[in-house]
């Protein structure tokens, strides 16, 4: 006799609804298939249920119910990784091309150089633009422009919100050792808070603070020259991004 049989197959939390023809004894009157799989702890569990019915001689029908649970433990070829992985470069699908490897490299020397030049212009007015720190801004934004340090709002949220924080620490706790602490402990909080990390921009409170040229801007250091260095590194940025699309070799 043929029945139709139906149930849910599911997964976590997600399930399926599935019917399909059966091909029951004649004493049998009704079936059902239930399947629940559950993954824990690389363990597959499979639970079964079977309910039927029959019929006999003294009972018009006899339920019987029947679990039964097997257990399948997944297994991975992959190794486990070792301590001194960390210590190997990763390993790439492919080769960086040469226009791959030029055009970050002709960015950051453009921006340096340009950067450079406005130092030595702004020296007598006793400022100054050039600063470690825009070489780490430079690699992040022209070598990993897809990163999310790289991005526009991680960026100028890191660069504007860590120099207020070098401005408020110093004013705290004056120059020293405690006032460095903070502004290094409150910026890296302050980023993970505002999802705008950017580790370049972690400098910024110890520019200032080890900086006595930097100390009359007060707040205005929040804009000059992290935020206003930023401007001119995105539009670089820009141009490398477009070179490497557009110029490949």
């Amino acid at each position: 006799m043929s029945q139709m049989a139906s149930g849910i197959v599911g997964v976590g939390s997600i399930g399926t609804n599935y019917m399909l023809p059966l091909l029951l004894p004649s004493s049998s009157s009704f079936a059902s298939l239930c399947f629940n799989n559950t993954i824990k702890c690389k363990e597959l569990v499979l639970d079964y249920w079977a309910h039927s019915t029959c019929s006999n001689s003294n009972h018009k029908y006899v339920h019987k119910r029947r679990r039964r649970r097997h257990g399948v433990v997944a297994s991975s070829n992959v190794a486990s990784p070792s301590i001194w992985d960390d210590w190997k470069p990763l390993k790439t699908p492919s080769t960086p091309s040469l226009s791959d490897i030029l055009w970050p490299s002709a960015g950051a020397f453009a921006a340096m150089a340009i950067l450079g030049k406005l130092d030595q212009l702004l020296t007598p007015k006793g400022l100054s633009i050039a600063f470690a720190p825009f070489g780490a801004v430079s690699t992040v934004l022209f070598a990993t422009p897809t990163a999310p340090s790289a991005r526009k709002y991680s960026m100028f949220m890191a660069q504007v919100g860590c120099a207020a924080i070098g401005v408020l620490a110093l004013t705290i706790f004056g120059p020293g050792w405690l006032a460095r602490s903070v502004s290094i402990a409150a910026s890296i909080a302050y980023m993970i808070c505002t999802n705008s990390v950017h580790p370049p921009a972690a400098s910024m409170p110890l520019l200032f603070i080890d900086g006595a040229k930097f100390h009359h801007l007060n707040f205005w250091y929040a804009l000059y020259p992290g935020a206003a260095v930023c401007i001119l590194l995105s539009l670089i940025q820009e141009v490398v991004i477009y070179l490497k699309h557009n110029f490949k070799f």
